[in-house]
Parts: structure tokens; C-alpha cells; sequence
């Protein structure tokens, strides 16, 4: 593990990849866990506005061309890690130096609550069902006996409670916050708040993570995942909530794959997104 001025190091430069017109951060799961432990070891005296960690998949890549106020939500993301496989195979087929791995977020969390375990930084759950965030809780402490858990809401509010629960995560000051409500309502919650969030580092949206963490859902076999399957795997699981929603953005996703060809860039920590020199790889 890489922690400390050797984290600092080698997480100082932030280099992406546009792939499908998102840009996404080039790192490791261990690379974005060091970066993690730098920022929230860097927000010392916690004044500074909260990290917006976020992912993409290929329901992300569609919604960003189709919805404006989506794109203007994921535009202000610090940071844009791939969850999505197919992004990973295709940055391998068009850039000279390809995503390092796919980013899950439900196999970053393990690697996450690692890091933070030996370096006290606390967590804080938002999102999900009361049932499925208690649970998950309880098995993150089972499995994490010395990660600091700063609190937890489930991710049911409306929007008159929403204030009292932003509330009660800025008293908590957790390091960092992890929300898993969904797409695109997490990136809302979180962009209208975290201004609002200023003891806390790090935001990282997380989708349906906690049912994974409280063992309700469960991930495909690992050949699936690799082969760029495991959205079957979830349809077959779940095919009224999720037929419509891959039967209009997986086509889409791939037509903007090819169509937006890869870029690079060099983004120093810090650096507002969107910022730095970009360099086009190929022409299309």
C-alpha cells in the first residue's frame, strides 16, 4: 500500500481518457483509493469544498448526450472513474495507453474501506432502503472492524427532509461520503449540496452498492464481467426495471464509443475539471 508522500506522488498527475465524450481518470482501484487518502489528508482544516468522485457505464454515456442537465451534473464531477468494461476494451483499441482496468464501484469500496482502515478515514452511508443501508452497515463492520462508520441515512427522503439529512452529514464530518441513490438523483444530490458539505473530502456516487454490501444483490461470475456480459446478468435478475433501460442506451452507448474517438489529456490534483492540454489521438 501507498500512502503518504508516496501516495502524493504518484497520484499528483491525473491523466484521461474522452471516451464516448466523458472524460475519464486513468487510474487503478489502488491508485484512486491513494488519491482518496490525499485529499482527505490534504482538506486539513475541512473548508474546502467536497471532491465529487463519480462513474460511467454505458447508461452514463448515453444519458450525458441525450440530457442536458445531466451532462451540466456530470460536467462538475472532479473526477470520472470507468465502471463499465466496454469502455476499458475499447480505450485499449483506440488509445496508445489505455484505461489501466475496469473500476467497479462494488469492488472499489472493498479496496477503499482497506486503505481507510489503516489510515482513519471514515465513511458515511447515504442512499438505498432503511433495510438494505442498516445491512450493509453491519456487514462493512463485520468485515471492516476498524473502519471509522461517521453515520448512515437511507436514501428515502423527500425533498422537504432533504436539508435535515445534509444536516445531519455535516455534523457528522465524515471524510468521505458515499451515495447511492441512483442515476442521475445522486449527482443531483449531490452538485445542489455539497457546498453545503464543507467538513466532508470526498463524495463518491455508488449506484445500488449497498444492496451489494448488505448481500441482497450479487455481482456476475467474474467471466461475465470480464466478457462484457454482466448486464445480462442483471437484466436476467431484474428485467422490468432494466429492459427499457439497455434496450435504449446499449446501442447508443456503442455508437458513442466509435463515434467520439479517444483523447488524452494531463490533469494536475486540483485542477478544475475539464482543465489541462488535450491531445487527440486519433482522427474521426
Amino acid at each position: 500500500m501507498v500512502v503518504g508522500a508516496e501516495a502524493q506522488h504518484s497520484c499528483h498527475r491525473k491523466r484521461e481518457l474522452v471516451i464516448g465524450g466523458i472524460p475519464i481518470t486513468a487510474l487503478s482501484p489502488v491508485e484512486w483509493a491513494e488519491l482518496m487518502v490525499q485529499d482527505c489528508r490534504a482538506n486539513t482544516d475541512r473548508s474546502a469544498i467536497p471532491k465529487f468522485m463519480t462513474s460511467a457505464n454505458g447508461f452514463v454515456l448515453s444519458l450525458y448526450a441525450r440530457d442536458p442537465e445531466f451532462k451540466k451534473l456530470l460536467d462538475q464531477a472532479d473526477g470520472i472513474d470507468a465502471d463499465g468494461m466496454p469502455l476499458v476494451l475499447v480505450s485499449r483499441m483506440l488509445a496508445r495507453a489505455p484505461l489501466p482496468e475496469r473500476v467497479a464501484t462494488t469492488d472499489f469500496f472493498h479496496v477503499a474501506a482497506r486503505f481507510a482502515e489503516r489510515t482513519d478515514i471514515s465513511f458515511f452511508f447515504l442512499g438505498s432502503t432503511e433495510e438494505d443501508n442498516r445491512a450493509a452497515v453491519e456487514r462493512v463492520r463485520a468485515t471492516y472492524p476498524r473502519l471509522q462508520i461517521a453515520g448512515r441515512h437511507h436514501g428515502h427522503f423527500t425533498d422537504a427532509e432533504e436539508a435535515a439529512v445534509v444536516q445531519q452529514i455535516a455534523t457528522a464530518k465524515p471524510d468521505v461520503l458515499w451515495v447511492g441513490m441512483g442515476v442521475p438523483r445522486e449527482h443531483q444530490f449531490i452538485v445542489h449540496n455539497r457546498i453545503r458539505l464543507t467538513g466532508v473530502s470526498w463524495i463518491k456516487s455508488c449506484g445500488g452498492l449497498f444492496k451489494f454490501l448488505s448481500g441482497k444483490d450479487r455481482r456476475a461470475p467474474r467471466w461475465m464481467q470480464e466478457l462484457c456480459l454482466e448486464w445480462i446478468f442483471r437484466l436476467a435478475r431484474e428485467p422490468q426495471r432494466l429492459f427499457m433501460r439497455y434496450y435504449r442506451s446499449n446501442g447508443h452507448a456503442i455508437y458513442l464509443m466509435c463515434k467520439h474517438r479517444a483523447f488524452t489529456r494531463d490533469t494536475s490534483s486540483g485542477t478544475a475539471p475539464g482543465a489541462g492540454q488535450v491531445t487527440r489521438l486519433f482522427s474521426g
